[in-house]
């Protein structure tokens, strides 16, 4: 897709939502799940809509939250239910019918106090620390985001007792649940907020505190004190925004807020590749305001509205690729990190760079390929068999110092610590220390493009099998192999991979775009990197085509 030429620049008025007219129709507009997309839908993670598509509504959520609850009811969760929101216009609303839902069908729940925003690594950890030990009365969480997706979506997440994303089969359980209810007009068990909140059935408490007086088990907050570095942190109006001046005044750091806006318009953005408002804080156009600003500060970092993502602003090379920096974590992780045993693993999407591939055989650590979607490591995160997992679009988590499980979601909060621990101990940014990593390894190219797709084609690249790929060359190369399952755990990756010896793509569908994405990645240079997207599309272009 071409660039636009708003890309970087300040959002105007005609690009803002009308947030009145959001929370009308989602209250107002009813779904027909006959119509594929209106129907409930967990993608990579959870339901993601918007309510003026008539795909992010009340009755959806009212539905999601009434499977939930029978969901817990068959499998015996029988703790609190953690729940988090991030600043979307959408995800008040959601709350509130998730409120009323889950407390009629007799569900604790537990929200921040003062209606306040809650990232999603926290309620991760909160979860993760409240069943460490117990053999029953187990708790699972909520987290009610759609990520650094657009001002008018909303999404709604399911994190399992594990603390991390729900695994498939048990959102296709919740899924076909809610859409039954919603198809059969079955009644929903609810009752009004203001009764909700008045039963002993909520809870409101200070998430907060917990989580950032725990910080210093996972990063080595005295090194970044002692380091007095200057660090410059934009939360793009998102659910952190008041943890980053908390963490500050608990460990005695030197932290600049350059943005301190909290608007459901996000009016303040800059707009992003395609001219859209979106919080991408791993795109340089969404991240334009902090980058300009780089050399103001010894290191600079931004996160998405629900804090599960990072974005690492260097003085010495601007915003990194996020592949870039999971690379060079990896690396610096496994030499300071002196309980981490040999035997840990390193999980990474199939589809994220090959330095990291690279990087791992040096450490002589087990490589875990998995597909896209966060809910593959959970297992390796919980039973500490995986000590750093990461994804290509700017996600990542890590075991305790200690090597104990932190939390199994991803964690933007403690991915940018440990850019700045890394410059604290090392005297090195991350930048600085990813060339020191080509170096060794040599220089990638790596990109990712969305190309506009129709549902039938999504569907149809999402089932494709390795005899669908009939071509035996790409960029000048003979392919060497063919994948649509991860070789980490051999579940389908939704879409395929195709590599040479120098290169790479990797074509699968979007959860909540009319697109697919390509990924890909040469270890020549750029024109090869070209040659191999320009090949990859008219491959898969060939593919869909067919009959």
């Amino acid at each position: 897709m071409a660039i636009s030429p708003n890309a970087g620049k300040q959002a105007q008025q005609s690009d803002l939502i009308n947030v009145a007219k959001l929370i009308s129709d989602y209250y107002s507009l009813t779904p027909d799940v006959n119509e594929p997309s209106q129907a409930v839908s967990f993608g990579t993670s959870g339901h993601r809509g918007s309510s003026i598509n008539v795909s992010f509504n009340d009755v959806h959520i009212a539905a999601i939250s009434q499977a939930l609850a029978e969901y817990r009811i068959k499998n015996d969760v029988t703790g609190p239910m953690f729940i988090g929101k991030d600043t979307h216009a959408l995800s008040e609303p959601a709350l509130v019918t998730a409120i009323e839902v889950l407390v009629a069908n007799d569900v604790d729940v537990v929200v921040e106090k003062d209606n306040g925003y809650t990232p999603t690594p926290v309620i991760s950890q909160k979860i993760v620390s409240y069943n460490n030990g117990r053999s029953d009365g187990f708790a699972d969480g909520v987290v009610i985001t759609p990520s650094h997706n657009p001002p008018s979506d909303g999404g709604f997440k399911y994190n399992q007792t594990h603390g991390g994303p729900a695994e498939g089969s048990v959102t296709s359980t919740i899924q076909d649940r809610a859409n039954n209810i919603i198809k059969n007009k079955e009644t929903i068990k609810r009752i009004s907020i203001k009764a909700a909140l008045a039963s002993s059935k909520v809870t409101e408490i200070d998430f907060a505190t917990d989580y950032i007086n725990q910080l210093d088990q996972v990063i080595d907050m005295q090194a970044i004190a002692s380091a007095n570095l200057s660090l410059g942190t934009d939360p793009l109006g998102g659910s952190g925004i008041h943890y980053w001046d908390q963490i500050a005044d608990k460990y005695n750091l030197n932290i600049s807020l350059v943005n301190n806006q909290i608007d459901q318009r996000f009016a303040f953005m800059p707009c992003d590749h395609d001219g859209k408002i979106r919080m991408d804080c791993s795109s340089a156009y969404a991240m334009s305001g902090l980058i300009s600003l780089k050399s103001e500060f010894d290191l600079a970092f931004g996160n998405d509205p629900d804090f599960d993502r990072h974005g690492i602003v260097c003085k010495s090379s601007g915003l990194m690729n996020p592949n870039h920096y999971l690379a060079v974590s990896i690396n610096y992780l496994s030499q300071h990190r002196p309980h981490w045993g040999k035997d840990l693993g390193i999980g990474k999407t199939l589809v994220s760079s090959s330095m990291i591939d690279r990087v791992v055989k040096k450490l002589d650590r087990n490589l875990l390929e998995m597909p896209v979607g966060f809910k593959w490591f959970v297992d390796g995160l919980s039973n500490k068999s995986i000590a750093f997992a990461g994804e290509e679009s700017a996600g990542g988590i890590f075991l305790k110092r200690d090597a104990s499980t932190w939390a199994t979601d991803k964690d933007g909060f403690i991915l940018c610590l440990l850019a700045a621990e890394m410059l604290a101990v090392t005297g090195k940014d991350p930048g600085e220390h990813y060339q020191d990593l080509t170096q060794k390894f040599g220089t990638p190219s790596y990109k990712r493009i969305d190309v506009a797709a129709s549902l039938e084609q999504k569907t149809k690249l999402s089932s494709l099998k390795i005899s669908d790929i009939s071509a035996n060359s790409m960029a000048g190369e003979a392919i060497t192999n063919v994948q649509t399952h991860a070789p980490g755990n051999n579940a389908a990756i939704g879409g395929v991979k195709v590599s040479t010896e120098n290169g790479w793509f990797a074509a699968r569908p979007s959860g909540t775009e009319n697109v697919y994405k390509i990924y890909a990645e040469s270890f020549e240079n750029e024109t090869h990197l070209q040659n191999i997207i320009k090949e990859a599309e008219d491959l898969v272009d060939e593919v869909l085509r067919k009959s």
